[in-house]
């Protein structure tokens, strides 16, 4: 049996003429029923919620007019129609009762009835059996009158389905074609005998060739007539019609019972000779000349062929989608009971107003409030990709646009916004102690709105970029990551280097953290201006963390963020108009279909001998060659550029190659070269403008003077390891200017007479004496601390919800095979579990050594082995536990989407109790206890510890780093031992769960 692909299909409509219509006269995907072999169905919604889904997107079509049309010549004809059939025809043609009426007709003859009002489920979630599924899946196609009038074709349906529940289907669409005068063409594997006499005709398809077309008692009779081929006793007649056409088959001994002639040897027959065969046939000929006859399009129906692309107006497609978004929302509502618990983590007591250090606190809660917002529309990544193969699938049976289908998700997602926003701001705005004005109260109130639309936006955007689970988690913690990172707290803006700052002007979080920072800092209530200080306290702490004290800012944030709404939603519009899955449903083949198809094309013909009277010993063969010269050229062609193809490679371009003929540049490499070495042995006897000089006379050519030699050396650009400027300006006479720049610097000794002031210049810039003088390390200033800390936080949070998020999938996916497998008495739940844990240590681990070197270097710890192994080692453990975090979520929760949701909040907790936002010495006392639970507090407690928590380097406000550590985030050194040994119980606790 022929697989009918949806692909091949259509380009059978735009090859052929159609009844000598062409195709772009009407809409095939409309005008016959396409049914995949994969049921795609939203688990949450019933049988009867999805099949009426289906019947309101199609709509009626043509059948008000044809009604119409009928009861006007049943009136000429004085014909009195049949009551119950009147009312169902008229119900079915109106469009407010058309769904219940043909949704209920199709549950009755699809035999779906005892199941109506069951949920379909899906993997994890209990729902109909899978004939039930299967039929669900046929009656959401067949559903729009157009298709019931013409056609239908079917994938092989019985896939994944046992041969009673085969029979079952098949006897359905059977009962359903016949009533309602259809036609359906379905492909069956192997199908049983009693499914197989449900049929009305046969076709027989091989290699693109139509072999045999008859009626199914005809079928077997007539291959024995002209084909030379008869069907065994005790043998299906499905199974014959295959085998009769494998050239696999054709190799055994078996292959002879199906020969009719006894007198003549077997020979396997090609689908060229089957075709050739049927077309000399009566039956052949008959359907020619069908064929041949032009159809008469005056004598047709205008409502035969649909013409328009959707069954339904724009408006009602809408509508419709919408409904079913909104009880989708319903079925998942403890989602947002969820979210209104997180929310009120913020409930405090009034905080002080009278330092850089209390604005320090109010800024925090600022970020914590956008960062939960943004948290908070990341369910929606998991929603949108849980439903978009069902999207797929009906948008390619035209059911609706990808319009449809984006704007409810936006729309609908509009009131939940305004209710999870209002819990948020209402109930925390004025427990905290933001400026009392209620003005500023709805200014926060709206710009939350906008950075919760937005978000939506932008994680439904990367859902349909990414496409499942794994892609899109992937980009939406790397998304996330950049824009928080470059929003402005976590690392100040006067911190960014020079080539990221561009991130932090297209970052959202930037508009938004500016806007709500302007709205609370500009109040009345921060207008206190402090002691040696012309600027009021709100504008210190706005310029402490470099955001802009400007009051137009608020409105600049609400304008780009009410921009992004819009482009995002708008990306993922087109994402989903354009792009298609990653996985395409393709065939499963054995090796010999393989072989068989590849024969089939390379033109073998096997033949076996049979013990027929004129044959000769049993086991003889008999050998055909193929005589045609011109197909055994072609054939050696192929095989001929094969080889050529094997053992060649394909240039994307014409080789060129560039001489130069005077070479004048200083990028000369013999020259440079001896210019390293000479000068490396000649540092030591002269100094800076002399070693310079001696440089320019090597490099520049001899048609330069000496004058102008000396105009290259007047001035000295050097940089340090990074590409860090420190000495651009003149050399002076002896190297002078140079001289006195680095020794007016405190703490640089001065040069002794008869000193080489190059050897000495590079002494002195060294990280060794950087290290000594406390230069360069970046931890003068509390905001050097705070951005060292914030690469910290940052990386353990969102490298850490990474690992969490990317394992969910996975594990996920072998947690369905586990059940049954342990079900089947295989193995214990301990084993699976232990196993699942161990194989994540060694990747852990070198996970955490490549970024722990790259990311330590970079970013200029102290260079100890003590603090480089600590780094290491707690970022081994954090990555652990939030990988065993992600598991241990799968194992409690249905199935991965919902783990994904559910660790999402448990994210946001640990976010506020981290201890960076708020400190554990400014939080309240009934809050205090959840510090001690919270595994992400341990790890900053133990990487800032380990790192600051002995230094005894003074910051501009004259207090150490260890005191600062230590008053602050009460982080003290000799407690790093404790903590390292809490965060392995971590381990120990989380893996306790999985298994």
């Amino acid at each position: 049996m022929h697989r009918f692909r949806r692909r091949h299909l259509l380009t059978r409509f735009q090859e052929y003429n159609l009844q000598r219509s062409w195709y772009n006269e009407f809409v095939p995907q409309r005008t016959s029923a396409y049914i995949s072999q994969h049921d795609l169905h939203l688990g949450e919604l019933t049988v009867r919620e999805t099949l009426a889904f289906s019947a309101r997107c199609q709509g009626v079509g043509q059948r008000y007019e044809m009604l119409t049309e009928l009861s006007r010549r049943e009136k000429e004809a004085n014909i009195m129609p049949d009551p119950d059939i009147d009312i169902f025809m008229k119900a079915a043609s109106l469009e407010g009762g058309r769904a219940n009426v043909i949704t209920d007709y199709i549950i009755k003859i699809l035999g779906l009835d005892v199941c109506a009002d069951s949920l379909v489920g899906d993997e994890m979630l209990r729902g109909i059996s899978g004939g039930q599924n299967k039929r669900v899946t046929t009656g959401k196609s067949i559903q729009h009158i157009e298709t019931l009038i013409e056609s239908a074709i079917l994938d092989e349906i019985s896939t994944g389905l046992d041969s009673s529940t085969t029979f079952q289907i098949v006897n359905s669409i059977k009962n359903s074609s016949h009533i309602l005068r259809g036609t359906c063409v379905i492909s069956l594997l192997q199908p049983a005998p009693e499914t197989y006499d449900l049929f009305d005709d046969i076709i027989l398809l091989s290699a693109v060739k139509l072999c045999t077309k008859a009626h199914v008692r005809m079928c077997s009779s007539s291959l024995t007539t002209w084909a030379r081929f008869r069907c065994p006793e005790r043998k299906g007649v499905a199974d014959f019609l295959q085998e009769v056409i494998s050239s696999v088959f054709s190799k055994t001994f078996d292959a002879v019972d199906h020969w009719a002639r006894r007198d003549e040897p077997y020979s396997f027959v090609t689908a060229r000779e089957f075709a050739e065969s049927l077309k000399s046939f009566h039956v052949g000929r008959e359907l020619d000349n069908e064929l041949s006859i032009p159809f008469d399009k005056a004598k047709s129906h205008p409502a035969a062929l649909s013409t328009r692309k959707y069954g339904v107006s724009k408006k009602e497609l809408l509508k419709s989608v919408i409904s079913r978004e909104y009880l989708l929302m319903k079925r998942n509502s403890f989602l947002t009971i969820m979210a209104f618990i997180v929310m009120t983590i913020f409930l405090r007591t009034k905080m002080s107003k009278e330092t850089t250090k209390d604005g320090g606190i109010f800024m925090g809660a600022l970020f914590f409030t956008l960062l939960l917002t943004m948290f908070n529309g990341m369910a929606e990544l998991a929603l949108t990709i849980m439903k978009l193969p069902t999207f797929y699938k009906q948008r390619n049976l035209l059911f609706f646009p990808s319009w449809a289908f984006s704007l409810p998700a936006w729309i609908l997602k509009m009131p939940i916004t305004f209710i999870e926003v209002g819990i948020l701001v209402f109930t925390t705005y004025y427990v905290i102690g933001f400026d009392p004005n209620v003005g500023r109260l709805f200014k926060m109130y709206l710009l939350l709105l906008c950075v919760n639309q937005m978000a939506s936006g932008l994680f439904r955007l990367i859902a349909a970029l990414g496409r499942n689970m794994i892609v899109a988690n992937t980009f939406g913690s790397f998304a996330l990551l950049t824009i928080v990172v470059l929003g402005g707290f976590i690392l100040s803006r006067d911190n960014i280097k020079k080539w990221w700052i561009w991130g932090y002007w297209v970052s959202p979080l930037m508009y938004g953290q500016n806007a709500i920072a302007v709205n609370e800092f500009l109040g009345h209530s921060w207008k206190q201006v402090p002691a040696n200080s012309m600027e009021s306290l709100g504008v210190l702490v706005l310029k402490s963390r470099g955001l802009f004290p400007k009051e137009n800012w608020y409105w600049i944030g609400v304008g780009a963020l009410i921009g992004y709404v819009f482009l995002f939603n708008g990306l993922y519009t087109l994402a989903l108009a354009y792009l298609s899955p990653f996985e395409r449903p393709q065939a499963v083949l054995s090796e010999e279909i393989v072989a068989e198809r590849n024969s089939v094309k390379a033109g073998k013909v096997i033949e076996l001998s049979s013990r027929g009277k004129g044959s000769s010993e049993r086991g003889d063969e008999v050998q055909r060659s193929l005589s045609s010269k011109s197909r055994s050229s072609r054939i050696g062609s192929i095989s001929e550029d094969n080889k050529n193809r094997q053992r060649g490679m394909v240039l994307p371009f014409e080789p060129l190659s560039i001489a130069f003929d005077d070479i004048k540049y200083s990028v000369d490499m013999p020259q440079v070269s001896s210019f390293y070495v000479q000068l490396r042995d000649a540092q030591q006897n002269y100094i800076v403008y002399e070693s310079l000089t001696y440089s320019v006379w090597l490099r520049l050519p001899s048609e330069v003077d000496s004058a102008k030699r000396k105009m290259f050396v007047d001035e000295l650009f050097l940089l340090k390891r990074g590409g860090e400027e420190i000495y651009v300006g003149p050399l002076g006479h002896h190297s002078a200017h140079l001289i006195s720049y680095f020794e007016g610097i405190n703490g640089v000794s001065k040069v002794k007479d008869g000193y080489n002031p190059a050897t000495w210049m590079l002494e002195v810039t060294s990280i060794a004496q950087e290290a000594a003088h406390g230069i360069g390390s970046k931890r003068g200033t509390q905001q050097d601390l705070f951005n060292a800390m914030g690469s910290m936080y940052s990386a353990v949070l969102f490298v850490g919800v990474q690992n969490a998020t990317s394992v969910q999938p996975v594990v996920a996916v072998e947690r369905t095979i586990f059940y049954r497998e342990k079900a089947a008495g295989m193995y214990s739940a301990l084993p699976y579990a232990f196993g699942q844990v161990v194989i994540e240590l060694p990747y852990i681990f070198v996970l955490s050594v490549i970024y722990g070197v790259i990311v330590y270097s970079m970013i200029g710890f102290e260079w100890t082995a003590a603090k480089f192994f600590w780094y290491l080692f707690f970022m081994y453990f954090t990555l652990l536990y939030f990988t065993f975090y992600g598991m241990m979520t799968v194992a409690v929760t249905p199935n991965h989407s919902m783990a994904a949701i559910v660790a999402s909040a448990f994210y946001a907790i640990w976010n506020l109790f981290s201890g960076f936002i708020i400190p554990k010495t400014r939080l309240p006392v009934w809050w205090k206890w959840y510090v001690y639970i919270c595994p992400v507090s341990w790890t900053l407690y133990g990487l800032v510890a380990s790192q600051f928590g002995n230094i005894q380097a003074k910051l501009d406000t004259g207090e150490t780093v260890e005191y600062f550590v230590q008053t602050y985030f009460d982080f003290k050194h000799d407690f790093v031992g404790y903590v390292a040994i809490i965060i392995v119980g971590n381990q120990v606790l989380c893996n306790d769960h999985i298994m």
